[in-house]
């Protein structure tokens, strides 16, 4: 098990059996991966789990990071964010919790954010890109029957919490407001 979760996200959906014993030991598993520096982040309600390294305190001694950090691009930023204001959305609506959508979904998402003047299919070719990391990352699944049709998952919520989110929210506002004084257009 704990190999399962240093190599990524443990979903229920995906093992559960081995959800079901990470749930009946995640004392013991929270004991051990707090040794290395990291911290289990559990979430019963929406089915993942995974490893974080630990915020250390004051006192304590910095070890070596176990859990690589990314830097991610304004566009996988970008998406991430919709994606996740997607996520609260559904949430909010009170209907399905899962989230389905189609890559031209997607491309219209994002489509707000960008430019009128840039290429139109290098744009498309750069969001592909940026689709293709967000799946890598874990964040969106492509589902079986398709590959234009991508299942957000709710380990996102996890990662782009609802402050990172209302500051990003106003950055975005700040952006569309600076694409449409540079169009001419007003605010």
């Amino acid at each position: 098990m704990l190999v399962s979760l240093m190599k990524g996200v443990l979903y229920q959906e995906d093992d559960p059996v081995l959800w079901q014993t990470l749930l009946q030991q995640q004392g013991r598993v929270r004991d051990h991966v707090l040794v290395l520096g990291l911290q289990l982040m559990l979430d019963e309600a929406e089915g993942y789990a995974c490893l974080r390294q630990r915020p250390m305190g004051g006192d304590e001694q910095e070890l070596p990071r176990l859990v690589a950090r990314r830097q991610l691009s304004y566009g996988v930023s970008l998406l991430l964010a919709l994606l996740r204001k997607k996520l609260v959305d559904v949430d909010a609506s009170g209907g399905s919790s899962r989230l389905v959508l189609r890559r031209e979904d997607i491309h219209e998402l994002v489509r707000l954010f960008q430019s009128d003047g840039t290429n139109e299919v290098r744009r498309v070719d750069r969001l592909d890109a940026d689709i293709a990391k967000v799946v890598e990352l874990g964040f969106l699944r492509k589902l079986r029957e398709s590959d234009d049709t991508f299942e957000v998952r709710r380990i996102l919520k996890a990662f782009v919490d609802a402050q990172w989110l209302d500051a990003f929210e106003q950055r975005l506002a700040d952006y569309r407001a600076h694409l449409n004084e540079d169009h001419g257009g007003t605010a």
